[in-house]
């Protein structure tokens, strides 16, 4: 019974990894076999499985047109035979021969006239039937293309979301750099606001401060003035003191009575006494003045005033920049309507050209909005003979696709470089359309060079040099080949 045990459990052993890679392989058959149910109902919907439709139709009406060709043969032969059963009665009949031979001649010509509209149908219906095989085969040629059309665009989508997501973080930090220097620029017109107010409050207390200043000096030498005629007069008055105690000798004697009440020189009521009075007075107002005026006012309106004038020169400068600006701003936009405007003159002739070069007898031009300028804005007009569409919704898929290629091509005509490369820009257009995108590139192109990815033997038509890519032996394969006309 160990042994029993111990071999299962070894045999389970080796089955449980065996049953996880089934697990798992059952799980991805079903996601490709749920994937493989979307892809067919995509291909139902798309215009691979509808050309295969048409394929089938046309194949059932080629069947149809052979099973008719084969019903007028017959008919044919059944006229054939007829011929030539009245031909043998006109032998054998050579009584009534002139009047049944005028009727046998009527049917002959009646049935010779059906035999020959028999023949033409049958021509016509032959000419059908090879008209309807070559459509087979180009039906089963674009087939074959489409289906490695769809293969490159399904690589082009994955590329495409590649760099769809780096340059979706390119203007992500192209967006916080912006946000960055907006956020500087205006941190810089906030000080510049605060330097204008600060200049203009600065102004003011200048102003103040001056009005006050000239103020005071006219009152201090106003003040000045008077003191120095009081000292002027006092020294006068001291001179002629000694003077008259030089002259007269009692004065000296009676000095002592000077001033006293009752006396000969009772000043009281005399003139000497108001003027030392207003003597007094006015020193005290000078006192006064000194006081109330502040000297450290002429340093500070000093500082004030550096500061003012260094705040006018900067705010000077500030200005004259500002105009030299504006003046380039406004020089530039000078230019820049004179480059658009040149810029529209040539695409707009280019444009015409390259369109009427792709679809012959039509005309193309962008023309501004109605009551506004070029730089408006520009719309796309078209015109067929002499006819101009309203609206673009008019033209159908590859008339839009010619339009959206001449305009790109008239846009790198202005500038043009010395490479282009066009990947299967003929994808949707006719046969036709085709050979006139080659004949568009050499007339138009003639200094640049071109490499054109192309299914359509219309396009090799006009190349210079012509590379081919195929699989041999499940190996990718190049082939260079030089058409005729170049060699």
């Amino acid at each position: 019974m160990r042994t029993g045990s111990l071999l299962l459990n070894r045999r389970i052993a080796v089955l449980l990894p065996l049953h996880k890679k089934y697990a798992e392989l059952k799980s991805q058959f079903e996601l490709k076999s749920y994937d493989l149910s979307l892809f067919q109902s995509r291909v139902e919907q798309n215009e691979h499985h509808k050309l295969g439709e048409l394929v089938k139709k046309l194949e059932q009406e080629l069947q149809e047109s052979k099973e008719e060709l084969k019903e007028k043969q017959v008919e044919h032969k059944k006229c054939v035979s007829t011929v030539s059963d009245l031909e043998k009665t006109i032998k054998t009949y050579g009584s009534e021969r002139e009047g049944r031979l005028k009727a046998l001649e009527k049917k002959i010509k009646s049935l010779k006239s059906e035999m020959q509209a028999m023949s033409k149908q049958l021509k016509a219906y032959q000419s059908e039937r090879e008209r309807l095989i070559m459509e087979k085969d180009a039906v089963a040629n674009e087939l074959a293309s489409l289906e490695e059309q769809l293969i490159t665009s399904k690589a082009q989508i994955t590329a495409l979301s590649e760099t769809w997501g780096t340059h979706k973080s390119k203007v992500a930090a192209t967006k916080l750099e912006y946000d960055q220097a907006e956020s500087e620029l205006n941190i810089g017109r906030s000080k510049l606001k605060e330097c204008d107010s600060q200049i203009n409050s600065i102004s003011k207390e200048q102003q103040k401060l001056q009005q006050l200043l000239g103020d005071s000096n006219v009152e201090r030498k106003k003040m000045e003035n008077e003191v120095k005629r009081m000292e002027i007069e006092q020294k006068d008055c001291s001179s002629r003191v000694d003077k008259l105690m030089e002259k007269y000798s009692w004065i000296a004697t009676e000095k002592q009575l000077f001033g006293k009440s009752g006396t000969d020189y009772d000043f009281a009521s005399c003139e000497p006494h108001k003027a030392r009075e207003e003597l007094d007075n006015l020193q005290a107002q000078q006192s006064g003045l000194e006081k109330r005026v502040n000297k450290k006012v002429m340093a500070m309106f000093e500082k004030a005033e550096d500061e003012y004038n260094d705040l006018i020169s900067k705010k000077n400068i500030i200005e004259n920049d500002k105009s030299k600006i504006k003046k380039v701003i406004e020089e530039l936009d000078e230019k820049k309507k004179e480059t658009l405007k040149v810029t529209w003159l040539k695409v707009n002739k280019d444009f015409g050209s390259i369109f009427g070069t792709l679809l012959p007898g039509t005309m193309a031009k962008l023309d501004p909005p109605e009551g506004g300028t070029f730089l408006d804005g520009l719309e796309v007009r078209v015109a067929f003979g002499t006819v101009w569409k309203q609206s673009l919704s008019e033209l159908s898929g590859g008339q839009r696709s010619l339009l959206a290629l001449s305009l790109i091509l008239a846009l790198l005509l202005f500038k043009p470089a010395p490479l282009y490369i066009l990947d299967e820009v003929d994808a949707a257009l006719d046969l036709s359309h085709t050979q006139n995108i080659g004949r568009m590139i050499k007339a138009h192109f003639p200094q640049s060079q071109f490499i054109v990815v192309s299914l359509k033997e219309g396009m090799f038509n006009n190349a210079n040099v012509i590379f081919r890519t195929k699989f041999v032996d499940g190996v990718s394969t190049v082939t260079r080949t030089v058409p005729s006309k170049q060699k």
